[in-house]
C-alpha cells in the first residue's frame, strides 16, 4: 500500500457568486507527476463537465500551464476552468495578487493567453480571460441541413429560419455550432437527440451546439443560451465560457448586438437545469473585425478533498 498516491482537488462554481449555481468544476492544482490515463481517471471520477490540471509551464512566457479533461477525453481549451483554476489558485494563497489587477499568462495546448484578476480588498472579485482569436468554420446552409440540426435539439425548423440569422460553426479555441432561435419558450423546451446531434457536429467539425435568443430571462442580460456538448461527453454545459466567446464573436459579426470598439455581452445560461449562470463576453473589433474576445465572471469555492490511488 506504501505506492499509493494522494491528490488534493478542490471544486468551484464558476460564472456565478452563489454556491450550487454556475457550473462547477474540479481543480487539481498539483498535478505535476500525474499523466494523462491518470488525468482522465481522475476526470471521469469527478464526473463533472471539465476537471483542469494546473502544471509547470514548458513555455517560458506562461506562468502555469493547464490540461483539460471531460469525462470521456482531453480537449484543447475550455473556459469556466481557466477561472476556476486560477480563482483557486489565488483562494490557496500561490498567486501573488496585486491590486487592482493581476495579469498572468496560461499556457494551453492552443497557445498562450492572458487573463486578468480583477482584485479589491485581497479577493478576486472577477476574471476576464482572453481567448484564441475566432475562427469562422462554416455556415450550416442547405435546408436539408438545418432541418437536422433542428431535429437534432427537438426545437422547430421555423424558430431558427425566423430568426433571419445563420447558423454558424464558430472557434475560440471550441468549435462550436451557434444555431439562433427566436423564443425563449422554444431554447427552453429544447432536448436534444444525442445521436443525431453528434452526427450533425461530426459533419460540420464542431464539438457541441450552443442555442441562443436575445430574448431573456434577467433585464441585463443579452442573450439566452444553452450548450450540449455530447460530442465530447456533456449532455448539457451549465456556463460554457469556450463556447460565449465564439457567440460573441458571431453576434458582433452578424449586428445582432450595437457594435463599438469592445462591446459587451451578457450572457445568461443553465437555467433549465438549475444553475443559473452568468457570463460576461468583451468582443474587441477593429474597422468591424472581430480582433480578439475575453470572457470572465465570478467564482465560489465550495468543496475540498483527496484522490487516494
Amino acid at each position: 500500500m506504501s505506492d499509493r498516491r494522494t491528490v488534493k482537488f478542490y471544486q468551484a462554481d464558476v460564472f456565478t457568486d452563489t454556491v450550487f449555481g454556475g457550473n462547477p468544476v474540479a481543480v487539481v492544482p498539483d498535478a505535476g507527476d500525474l499523466d494523462a490515463w491518470e488525468m482522465q481517471k481522475i476526470a471521469r471520477e469527478m464526473n463533472l463537465s471539465e476537471t483542469v490540471f494546473v502544471l509547470p509551464p514548458t513555455d517560458p512566457s506562461a506562468e502555469y500551464r493547464l490540461r483539460f479533461f471531460t469525462p470521456a477525453r482531453e480537449i484543447p481549451f475550455a473556459g469556466h476552468p481557466v477561472i476556476g483554476a486560477f480563482y483557486v489558485l489565488a483562494h490557496l494563497g500561490v498567486l501573488r495578487l496585486q491590486e487592482p489587477v493581476t495579469r498572468i499568462h496560461q499556457e494551453t495546448s492552443v497557445g498562450v493567453f492572458s487573463l486578468e484578476m480583477m482584485v479589491r480588498d485581497g479577493h478576486v472579485r472577477q476574471i476576464m480571460m482572453n481567448q484564441p482569436r475566432p475562427v469562422f468554420i462554416g455556415m450550416v446552409e442547405p435546408l436539408r441541413d438545418l432541418f437536422e440540426v433542428a431535429k437534432a435539439v427537438s426545437v422547430p425548423k421555423t424558430q431558427i429560419t425566423g430568426t433571419g440569422l445563420p447558423v454558424e460553426v464558430v472557434s475560440t479555441g471550441f468549435p462550436v455550432m451557434i444555431v439562433p432561435v427566436r423564443t425563449l419558450t422554444a431554447v427552453s423546451k429544447a432536448s436534444p437527440n444525442i445521436g443525431l446531434l453528434n452526427s450533425v457536429c461530426e459533419q460540420h467539425k464542431a464539438q457541441g451546439l450552443m442555442l441562443f435568443t436575445t430574448v431573456t430571462v434577467e433585464e441585463q442580460s443579452t442573450v439566452h443560451t444553452r450548450m450540449f456538448a455530447s460530442p465530447v461527453g456533456v449532455l448539457e454545459d451549465p456556463a460554457t465560457g469556450s463556447a460565449s466567446g465564439a457567440l460573441g464573436a458571431y453576434l458582433v459579426k452578424h449586428g445582432v448586438v450595437d457594435v463599438g470598439p469592445t462591446t459587451e455581452i451578457i450572457c445568461e445560461q443553465g437555467y433549465e437545469i438549475d444553475r443559473p449562470s452568468r457570463l460576461t463576453v468583451h468582443v474587441h473589433s477593429d474597422d468591424d473585425e472581430v480582433q480578439h474576445v475575453t470572457v470572465g465572471g465570478q467564482a465560489v469555492m465550495v468543496i475540498e478533498g483527496s484522490v487516494t490511488f
